[in-house]
């Protein structure tokens, strides 16, 4: 079997000078990497989304603690609790919506919880082992992800995708790229419509990107084309990412993503989510306790510089939507495809 994943960019590394990311800004006109030297500027390029995807945001996080508690390992131990802390406090203050961020910095807690009371500088160390276990895992879990979902795929046709949730988006391989790069891997014949999602493009410019580099053919269209080629009968699957999915299965993701879910319920079209267990959010237990975000109005009334709205008119700018889970045919995971209910069956996926 093939290995359908570029190796010529990588989303979020660690360096010795320190975390150097691809600036997705700029893409797909530029490839540009940017090197952040400290937690701040790590925080700063989550929130400005120098970096986006839920679990390239968490891998960003704990990578940021890192960063911070190597640059203070010098530091008396109280000193340096507090300067973990604030760290800490500093990249969940980024961005609400994508729950990986928050199980990522929990998680480097945990760490340093159970190695508190050593020196400042062996605590350091081990929580860069953590923030490069935690990428490690996440690009193991995509593929993964990707062998449970390759079968749900059609045979050949086309598979429609909304937003950017490929190796852009975590570690390596990516959610529902990383399914439908498997499944080209194991020779179905598809091709892909990838929304444009407005108002930040990660579909026409982050989805079309990554698979022109990997030779998958891919189709860009405007979000409000999508229910014209269902109709066609030209979709024969839907498959987006996650930022949080509640207990029940309700899957918060890029905004768009549930006026999709309702239009392939109308065509009989099945809709998958692909999304690490890291996540569901167990403690929410539908959708409703998710935090949207929201973002700034220039997103929606400039292009970059450019004003595409009458100057003075009122502009709304949420960045994400929750699909209730009657929608979604199954939620694809590291552990196994969920089905409904999904209160039991995601319960079930963190048992086995």
């Amino acid at each position: 079997m093939s290995d359908l994943r570029d190796k010529s960019f990588r989303t979020v590394e660690w360096s010795d000078a320190g975390v150097v990311m691809l600036d997705q800004r700029l893409l797909p006109t530029q490839e540009v990497y940017l090197t952040l030297t400290t937690p701040g500027e790590v925080a700063s390029a989550i929130q400005s989304m120098v970096i986006r995807g839920a679990p390239a945001i968490g891998v960003a996080a704990a990578m940021g603690v890192a960063l911070g508690a190597v640059q203070a390992d010098r530091l008396p131990g109280d000193r340096f609790a507090r300067e973990f802390e604030s760290c800490c406090a500093l990249l969940a203050a980024t961005r609400p919506t994508a729950v990986n961020l928050f199980w990522a910095i929990d998680r480097m807690k945990r760490v340093f919880a159970t190695i508190a009371g050593q020196p400042p500088s062996r605590i350091a160390s081990r929580l860069v082992e953590e923030a490069l276990a935690i990428r490690r895992e996440d690009e193991e879990a995509c593929r993964q992800m990707g062998q449970h979902g390759a079968p749900l795929m059609p045979d050949t046709g086309q598979v429609l995708t909304h937003c950017n949730a490929g190796a852009l988006a975590t570690s390596g391989y990516g959610t529902a790229l990383g399914v439908i790069r498997a499944a080209v891997a194991a020779g179905k014949k598809i091709s892909v419509l990838a929304d444009e999602t407005r108002p930040f493009l990660q579909g026409a410019r982050l989805t079309a990107w990554e698979l022109a580099k990997d030779g998958i053919p891919v189709t860009v269209i405007t979000d409000n084309m999508a229910g014209h080629f269902m109709k066609k009968g030209d979709i024969g699957a839907v498959i987006v990412g996650a930022d949080r999915i509640a207990a029940n299965g309700d899957t918060a993701n890029k905004i768009g993503t549930y006026s999709v879910a309702v239009l392939a319920r109308e065509n009989s079209i099945p809709f998958f989510v692909a999304a690490p267990l890291s996540t569901i959010d167990v403690t929410k237990p539908t959708g409703e306790q998710i935090p949207i975000e929201e973002r700034d109005g220039r997103e929606v009334s400039h292009f970059r510089e450019h004003r595409i709205s009458p100057d003075g008119v009122a502009v709304a700018n949420p960045a994400f939507d929750v699909t209730p889970h009657r929608y979604i045919t199954a939620i694809i995971t590291e552990a196994g495809v969920a089905r409904p209910p999904y209160t039991t069956t995601l319960a079930g996926l963190f048992k086995s």
